[in-house]
């Protein structure tokens, strides 16, 4: 028995009855529109409704589902707060739990990643989980050298279920609008897809953690657990404790919040700096404050490669933006390739498009909160949403190169909001980024000689 629902019928079923309910909510609003009830009181109560049975549907699938669930999780920020506010408790759950699969099955991938004897590995082992992934789920267990360790365990029959509920979810993308407006959630589901089949392998995985674990290692600021072992679809990594960043986001402190904020800032930017890589899966689940002020980082699944041309032409990029020079703005983005070079655009429109990214490292200090998410969005929704002829949304594009990036830094932003954090923001930028502070090209000038 397995606990993942992956046969095609029961996974399709379930799938199904998300645009069968959203048609039923929608006819219940234009019901209502026609006794007198006002239209934006209808679209609230759909979009409330579609919330309620999305989530449940996807935590309960796991899988890419519940995967998909908890990246647009990190969005709630920027809705609306009559509909955020009773689904923050619900998302939360989204990204810290769910439901266990059978011990005996945990024991069958255990035996055929660890060995028939795995339990020669372990002085203890806990067979009910600690936590829950969207395609794993977490043990706690000491090792045989009594260290603390986390034991991962894919869900058996994850690959197949993956693929089934990209496919499906892919082409019910629609249903999302009314949660997300102004989110193109197809295009971002289809780099998910594509994100997942690299989490599926915890080999992968394995060695970015380790990577990312020898570069801050004994950092008095992030703790990243060492691997222990790995084989098949088991990884053991040390153990993490602390107190999950989503109870922060929930119960915290302004003091904690914002360091809790600054530290995972820090710690997104100064990857590519010192292992050529970023974590690209900030949502809250992966992180915990530890009892030392230190922030803790798991699941390293979604890791991609940052090399340093990519990392000055990030810090360069954000350098105009703050500068707030319109035709330099277009005359970097054409360089970068976010526009045609022979596309005719407004250099107004893309400096207001370009502002709200670059608001946060135009001031010595920031705070992101989750009104200013809404407005920020709302002030460029009217920009992205012209798809007329010769309009800037369809000129604009996010070159490959800076997708991972991308991601990973407006995930960032969403938490950053979610956890209402103020810090000096701008300071990180210049302390991690090449190129931000002055802009100058790393190959116009001879390096500097390196010393011990």
């Amino acid at each position: 028995m397995t606990d993942i629902p992956r046969r095609a019928v029961t996974r399709t079923a379930k799938l199904a009855s998300l645009p069968l309910g959203f048609a039923g909510r929608t006819a219940l609003g234009l019901g209502k529109r026609t006794i007198g009830r006002p239209a934006e009181a209808v679209a609230l109560e759909v979009q409330r409704r579609t919330a309620e049975q999305l989530f449940a549907v996807l935590g309960e699938l796991k899988g890419g589902a519940m995967k998909v669930g908890q990246l647009l999780s990190i969005f709630e920020a920027g809705l609306p707060e009559e509909v955020a506010g009773p689904f923050r408790a619900s998302l939360t759950r989204l990204q810290e739990a769910a439901p266990p699969m059978p011990a005996a099955t945990t024991h069958r991938v255990l035996a055929e990643g660890l060995g028939e004897d795995w339990r020669d590995r372990f002085a203890e082992f806990d067979d009910r989980p600690a936590a829950a992934a969207s395609i794993g789920q977490v043990h706690r267990a000491v090792w045989h050298d009594g260290r603390a360790v986390a034991v991962k365990v894919q869900y058996p029959g994850a690959a197949q279920a993956l693929m089934s509920d990209f496919n499906q979810i892919s082409r019910l993308s629609r249903l999302f609008t009314p949660l997300f407006p102004g989110v193109e959630v197809k295009p971002v589901v289809a780099d998910l897809k594509r994100r997942l089949e690299k989490e599926l392998d915890y080999v992968d995985e394995a060695r970015a953690q380790t990577a990312f674990h020898d570069a801050y290692a004994d950092d008095p600021d992030f703790v990243v657990p060492a691997v222990v072992a790995q084989s098949g679809n088991v990884l053991v990594t040390e153990w993490l404790g602390g107190t999950p960043l989503a109870r922060v986001i929930a119960e915290g402190g302004q003091e904690e919040r914002d360091r809790a904020g600054l530290l995972l800032f820090r710690f997104l930017l100064s990857g590519p700096a010192r292992c050529e890589m970023i974590h690209i899966d900030p949502h809250p689940g992966n992180f915990r404050m530890l009892d030392d002020g230190r922030l803790g980082v798991m699941d390293f699944g979604g890791a991609a490669h940052v090399p340093a041309e990519l990392q000055w032409s990030i810090g360069r990029l954000l350098r105009i933006g703050t500068l707030g020079d319109p035709e330099e703005m277009v005359e970097v983005l054409r360089d970068e390739g976010f526009l045609d070079p022979d596309a005719d655009v407004d250099a107004g429109q893309v400096a207001e498009l370009v502002a709200p990214h670059a608001a946060p490292f135009a001031v010595e200090r920031f705070r992101y909160s989750r009104a200013w998410l809404r407005e920020q969005t709302a002030r460029g929704l009217g920009l992205a949403s012209d798809m007329r002829p010769g309009a800037l949304a369809r000129q604009f594009r996010l070159p490959p190169q800076y997708l991972a990036v991308s991601r990973a830094l407006s995930g960032c932003g969403g938490v950053l909001c979610q956890l209402e954090a103020e810090g000096p923001f701008r300071a990180e930028a210049e302390r991690w980024l090449p190129g931000f502070a002055d802009g100058d090209d790393p190959d116009a000038t001879e390096p500097e000689e390196a010393t011990a």
